[in-house]
Parts: C-alpha cells; structure tokens; sequence
C-alpha cells in the first residue's frame, strides 16, 4: 500500500455526510494531508448559514496536525467527496485553503497535491500559486 492509498483509506473514513442541525452540515468533504515526520492528519468540512463558521476539510486537517504535534510543514495532500480525486477537476483545495497552506509555512509551496487518483498525478501548491502576494514579506523575515 503506497502513502496515497494510507490516505486515501483514512480520509474516506470521515466521509459521512449529515446535517448536524438546520444551519450547520459536515463530513461531505475529507482530506488527509501527510506531514513532514510522516504522520497523516484528517479533516473534514464543515459549513454553517452564516457562512463564518465555514471551513474546509484541508484547513481542519491541517489545523489537527497543528494541534496535535506543532507541525506547520505539508508533503501530500488528497481532498475529495465520495469518490477519489479524477481528471475532471475534483480535489482541488479552494483559494482560501490554498492561501491559507502557504502562509501556515512557505515551505508548504511544495507540498504535493493529488488530481488524478488513478493515475497518481500530483502538483504542487507552487505551481497552483504562482507570483503569491506573501513571498516577499516571508523572504524579508
């Protein structure tokens, strides 16, 4: 079982979609992220009628990685719904994830993100956020 697999299997175990009240639905997005001492982390979404509670599954893994060990740095990221990551544009982690994984570490411009399951075809956080507004402000610190 290569390390997608391991992630794959412990991310789908957060898949369970549900309303948790009226306003509030869970569990229909999941992601694992690997870390950089090799551990995997899970999230899941979680969205509200207000909207400000919103968060994404990649954002929830990366903060139970924070929690949980310190670590800021990601290797590999899988997010998907009920089926893995396909050609067709699913897994993607959204701007705000996105933004929110570089400025958690700028080392996290390599974390390698998977869109093709199957195929086991990656990219990585860089070439998603190319010419990021930040990079400077962390190359001054």
């Amino acid at each position: 079982m290569d390390i997608w697999e391991k992630m794959y299997q412990k991310a789908k175990k957060e898949y369970r979609p549900q309303e948790i009240s009226p306003f509030i639905y869970a569990h229909h997005v999941v992601s694992a992220i690997e870390s950089e001492n090799g551990d995997i982390y899970t999230g899941f979404c979680i969205e509200s009628c207000c909207g400000v509670m919103d968060l994404c599954a990649e954002r929830v893994a990366a903060l139970n990685m924070y929690l949980n060990s310190g670590q800021t740095m990601i290797k590999r990221l899988i997010a998907f719904r009920d089926q893995p990551p396909h050609d067709k544009g699913s897994g993607m982690p959204c701007g705000a994830c996105r933004e929110f994984l570089l400025q958690l570490d700028l080392r996290n411009q390599d974390t390698e993100i998977m869109v093709d399951y199957e195929k086991r075809k990656t990219v990585k956080l860089k070439e998603l956020m190319t010419d990021w507004w930040g990079m400077s402000r962390c190359q001054n610190k």
